[in-house]
């Protein structure tokens, strides 16, 4: 039963965020079989009308309490899975061209940032905790995601999700260490908590990590206090699993202190942050659609959809309220719109991605007459014709979204808009059929008869190494399931090391035959072992997660574990699955970032400025006027900003300092700028190489990690002052800065070459 529970969590954390709501469900059955159940207790029933009506935004856009600067009185932030700004396709037009209500608002109000990077490993979990934190994964502990092993005991690495809410700890054997972990093993900072103490509550709708993923541990952490509430949530949890999902994940309000949203008869819980610099005490929070939807949608009824839908879940009757982790764009911006009506003038949210055909899944209502009739019942082809009716889909969403807002008087004048995608996914197929299909007038065809072109090489690592390589490798070992695996070694070998040595070389000649074309491809791209990897921010506060290796593959194929042997097929075509991601593939890191709002420039698309998620926050932050409570490791966008909208400190001679500093900044420190790209370059070199090559470039590596980490922190100092204190970078500072940077940068690409 374990090794069942195991397989079906992997496989359904393999993907995007959307499949983390079938991961409740699929081991639900396995919780039942092994959790004894409570006795029986009254069925939860709904909560009562919130004891004060939420205030409403006036004409200007005030929330009572929120203190932001100047013009902005509302933050709308959303991150989409794998929404694409370019062409998959050249003839078909890109997803965000599919929604002229979206691409037209973000365009002709703001600016889009098409020169924007993922961190690494890029992947969902990872993206958006590091878009909403502004720090990279060893800051937040997730940057091996949607998914990471930890070693229980040095021969026994486990499996668990990056999905958890912010304050849980792993709690299973041999490993205590909270998911979202500092360096120094604390709780990381939550990114809510600037906000609420500058007057404003916060919503989130489906957003990594910030509201409950995990009704079985999280509802025992988050009404501790309230034990009668607890007793009827976890009897729900035991009778009607379902239900509990439904009433309790993926919905959240954090609210400012002493806000009537929060209060004890709306069932706000203590929002309890153990580590949170400077103390966090007397703040609430209201979790899960129950509690939530009163507050925001107080009329009797369901909540409903953008398109008067009910939200509710796929069961067989439905469960109304949360309708899982693969919400539509009605569903989603339903609950934005309705939160900032009623009291939540920052809220952030997540829409599932368009190019998995959901019809059957948790969202049947989009346009289902031309999804179930697809014949791609898995991930579509650009053009196809389900994909393409769920983008038109999402535009009308957006449509409604827009005027909705505006009638209530946010707007672009009094709100910051941030929409970006996590990452961008790779195409695992071949050309359509039909190859002058462009999508639109004429559907793109990928299946035809017992035919198709789609679906990425599910391969068995296992497998492959236990046959291919001479000798085999048959030590004990698990990896991520993914198409940039991460080793975890059993006796958790040291880099260095022979058994480490021996997996890397082994894996570094691995082929395969490609199902689709018949030839053979190498399957490994590079390389990275934790020297490399402490580079690229991949290390964590919790030694026990350390991988012994990430493998960052060819983009068409996908890694599990598997029988030590290749009777069956060690590389098959999935046509379940045609997009792959979590790589270093240019189409997979490289993203897109637009910007709407009080301050922002009107300047369309930019193909310039080299930002990435960690960007997001500080910008967000100086846009708003709100104080930091951690140091990040991103920097404000002050190109696409108006001068009136910034200190002092970023504007004329010293924003041009600032500017400067920033790009070069940006570049030794980004795991997907020059150096990270590099210096992995190197890592693949000397991990595939000979032991006295490995030894000679890994020192070196470690000597630049170092060199790099005083430099960027000596930086990142005189940044984040500038942005937050309003203290001028000096320019000789600054210049001396600069060329240590660019003389580290020459130093590496010497290298690399």
């Amino acid at each position: 039963m374990k090794e069942f529970a195991l397989t079906v969590t992997r496989l359904l954390l393999r993907g995007s965020r959307q499949l983390a709501g079938h991961l409740r469900r699929a081991m639900a059955m396995v919780v039942v079989l092994t959790v004894s159940l409570m006795p029986v207790a009254p069925s939860l029933s709904a909560a009562p009308a919130p004891t004060k009506a939420a205030p409403m935004p006036d004409d200007e856009g005030d929330q009572d309490g929120c203190k932001l600067s100047g013009p902005v009185k509302h933050v709308i932030y959303i991150q989409f899975d794998n929404v694409h700004f370019r062409r998959d396709n050249p003839n078909v037009p890109s997803d965000v061209e599919q929604m002229p209500n979206l691409y037209n608002f973000l365009t002709e109000n703001g600016t889009v940032l098409n020169n924007h990077y993922t961190p690494l490993i890029s992947h969902t979990a990872d993206d958006i905790i590091t878009s909403i934190t502004g720090v990279y994964g060893d800051r937040h502990g997730q940057p091996v995601a949607n998914d990471f092993d930890y070693f229980s005991t040095p021969t026994d690495p486990r499996f668990t999700s990056s999905f958890e809410y912010w304050t849980d700890k792993i709690h299973n054997a041999g490993d205590p260490s909270y998911y979202m972990i500092t360096p120094e093993g604390k709780n990381a900072p939550a990114p809510w908590a600037s906000w609420t103490r500058a007057g404003c509550n916060v919503g989130a709708a489906s957003t990594a990590n910030i509201e409950l993923e995990n009704v079985f541990g999280d509802i025992s952490t988050v009404f501790a206090s309230d034990p009668t509430v607890l007793a009827l949530a976890q009897n729900e949890v035991n009778t009607n699993f379902d239900g509990a999902v439904a009433d309790f994940e993926g919905i959240a309000i954090h609210c400012a202190k002493g806000s009537d949203v929060c209060s004890t008869a709306n069932h706000g819980e203590p929002d309890t942050l153990p580590d949170e610099p400077g103390g966090y005490t007397g703040f609430n929070a209201l979790y899960g659609h129950k509690f939530v939807k009163p507050v925001i949608s107080p009329a009797a009824g369901p909540m409903l959809d953008l398109d008067g839908n009910p939200i509710e879940d796929a069961d067989n009757p439905p469960n109304l309220g949360f309708p899982g982790f693969d919400p539509t764009a009605a569903q989603t911006l339903s609950y934005v719109a309705a939160m900032q009506e009623h009291g939540v003038p920052v809220t952030y949210a997540y829409i599932a991605d368009a190019h998995d055909n959901h019809d059957g899944d948790l969202n049947a209502q989009i346009v289902p007459s031309a999804c179930v009739t697809d014949p791609e019942q898995g991930g579509l082809g650009p053009g196809d014709v389900c994909y393409t009716a769920q983008l038109a889909a999402y535009d009308e969403a957006f449509g409604k979204f827009f005027a909705r807002l505006e009638k209530d008087g946010i707007t672009k004048k009094n709100t910051l808009f941030v929409i970006t995608a996590d990452e961008n996914d790779h195409f695992a197929g071949g050309a359509p059929f039909n190859q002058g299909c462009d999508g639109v007038k004429v559907p793109c065809v990928y299946t035809m008869g017992n035919q198709t072109v789609i679906g990425e090489f599910t391969t068995n690592m296992t497998g492959l190494l236990a046959t291919e390589p001479t000798p085999p490798v048959t030590t004990g070992f698990d990896i991520t399931f993914d198409m940039a695996p991460s080793f975890y070694v059993d006796g958790k070998p040291a880099p260095g090391d022979p058994l480490a040595r021996q997996f890397e070389k082994a894996a570094a000649g691995l082929t395969a035959v490609n199902p689709r074309t018949g030839a053979t491809d190498k399957l490994m791209v590079a390389m990275a072992d934790p020297v490399e990897l402490k580079l690229l921010h991949m290390i964590t506060g919790d030694p026990l997660r350390d991988a012994t290796f990430t493998f960052f593959a060819d983009p068409d194929y996908f890694f599990e574990t598997g029988a030590p042997n290749c009777n069956s097929a060690c590389v098959f075509q999935n046509s379940g699955n045609s997009w792959n991601h979590g790589g270093i593939q240019p189409e997979i890191v490289h993203t897109w970032l637009g910007i709407v709002g009080p301050g922002v420039k009107n300047e369309g698309v930019d193909n310039d400025i080299w930002s990435d998620h960690t960007d997001i926050r500080p910008t967000m932050l100086v846009l708003a006027g709100v104080k930091h409570d951690y140091q990040h490791e991103g920097r404000t966008l002050t190109e696409v900003l108006e001068p009136w909208a910034l200190p002092s400190s970023l504007t004329g001679d010293a924003g041009e300092e600032f500017v400067e500093l920033a790009q070069a900044f940006k570049q030794i420190n980004a795991p997907n700028a020059s150096l990270g790209r590099t210096s992995l370059r190197i890592s693949t070199k000397a991990l595939s190489g000979s032991d006295s090559t490995y030894s000679k470039l890994e020192g070196k590596l470690s000597g630049i990690t170092t060199a790099r980490d005083l430099l960027a922190g000596q930086m990142l100092e005189l940044l984040e002052g500038a942005e937050f204190n309003n203290t001028k970078v000096p320019a000789s500072t600054a210049d001396s800065l600069v060329k240590q940077a660019n003389q580290l940068l020459d130093y590496v690409n010497e290298l690399g070459d």
